[in-house]
């Protein structure tokens, strides 16, 4: 059937198939604006009623859902109404179509606006200083920028996403091998519940310094203190800049270990055991049957760890801005485009800082995504 489909939509006439593309636009476009007009007219109507709030909650919960079904519904069976051959073309665009037109809104959209904004002054399109391509001279040029690209490529993925993988992958083998399994890796993937601000208020505490004649209260400070040592403000401990950047990746590393432990867990439980009982009884030691046996065999998956934690590295900002606000030698591109954008107020600045990460995350993201292509493959 689907043979026979694909011949007649191959040899539609040029006319049919222009009518096939804008119909399927139109389906794409109307169902979110409509989906759009209908709710919104629904909660400005609730909005405006006397009842108690509850009612209103519950209503506006059925509303909204019930209403969003029933829009997809009439579609739907609109679409259903029509001749097989187009039922059989448009029906996949009354669901996805909607969602194609939502990330054109919400991302493609907004993508190129900020490039636009980017080839603009500090003012951005509004104040007419057309600068071209002035911003990224700029921000390749500008100490703080070369210091920003410095902290995320050295400090944070050429140690902070090995150091990640790495102890996740260690955690996952000694995990698999305990007693208490089910119990450590808990503990160990405990903090993914917590948020990267909530993380750096912990961790504050920990690197919390106070003078030299008051108690510490600070965990690594009052261990130093204790052995003899004087207390340091370890994050701002200009003293050891840049390598005070070490103690904000050890609190990602703290985060992200929990992510790494569980997809490596899962990977080396696929590992077929017979042939790990075979290299065994081949004479093969526990650190060769590790590194050429299993490391081949979860190379897939340890691929997908490291360019997800890179992609998320390139992107780091939280951790940092709680920490440091960027200061003493702390800055990554993230901090940059926050101070730029929202602080000095310098539009096309912070548009072009955005879109140098955005180029820097793609090429990443388009390597992670061949690999899921040939591990679907296999």
């Amino acid at each position: 059937m689907q043979y026979y489909e694909e011949r007649a939509q191959k040899g539609a006439s040029l006319p049919v198939r222009i009518l096939t593309f804008v119909v399927r636009l139109l389906i794409a476009i109307v169902i979110p604006i409509a989906a759009f007009i209908v709710l919104y007219a629904g909660f400005m109507f609730l909005r405006d009623g006397d009842a108690p709030k509850w009612i209103i909650t519950i209503v506006a919960i059925l509303w909204g859902v019930g209403g969003v079904a029933a829009l997809y519904w009439i579609f739907n069976w609109l679409v259903e109404m029509l001749p097989d051959q187009w039922t059989t073309r448009l029906q996949p665009f009354v669901f996805v179509g909607p969602a194609l037109a939502i990330l054109a809104f919400y991302l493609a959209i907004p993508t190129g606006r900020t490039i636009w904004i980017s080839l603009f002054g500090r003012g951005g399109p509004a104040s007419g200083e057309f600068v071209g391509l002035g911003n990224y001279i700029a921000i390749f040029t500008d100490r703080l920028m070369r210091e920003a690209f410095r902290n995320n490529v050295l400090f944070w993925i050429l140690i902070g996403t090995p150091l990640t993988v790495a102890t996740g992958l260690l955690v996952a083998i000694l995990a698999d091998r305990s007693k208490f399994e089910r119990v450590s890796k808990s503990l160990i993937f405990m903090p993914m519940a917590i948020s990267f601000v909530g993380a750096s208020v912990i961790w504050n505490f920990i690197y919390e310094v106070k003078p030299i004649d008051a108690p510490q209260i600070g965990l690594l400070n009052a261990i130093v203190v204790a052995l003899g040592g004087e207390p340091h403000a370890w994050t701002a401990y200009t003293a050891i800049a840049p390598w005070n950047n070490l103690f904000l990746v050890v609190i990602v590393v703290w985060l992200q270990a929990g992510f790494a432990m569980v997809l490596f867990s899962a990977a080396l439980k696929g590992v077929p055991e017979e042939i790990l009982e075979a290299s065994r009884i081949d004479g093969a030691s526990e650190t060769q049957v590790f590194f050429k046996i299993m490391i081949p065999y979860i190379m897939g998956t340890i691929i997908t760890v490291t360019t997800t934690i890179v992609i998320f590295t390139l992107k780091i900002f939280d951790v940092v801005w709680v920490m440091t606000g960027g200061q003493f030698g702390t800055d990554v591109i993230a901090t940059q485009f926050y101070r730029q954008s929202f602080i000095a107020r310098n539009a096309g600045y912070g548009s072009a800082i955005a879109v140098i990460l955005l180029i820097a995350v793609i090429p990443v993201m388009v390597y992670n995504l061949r690999q899921f292509r040939e591990t679907e493959a296999f």
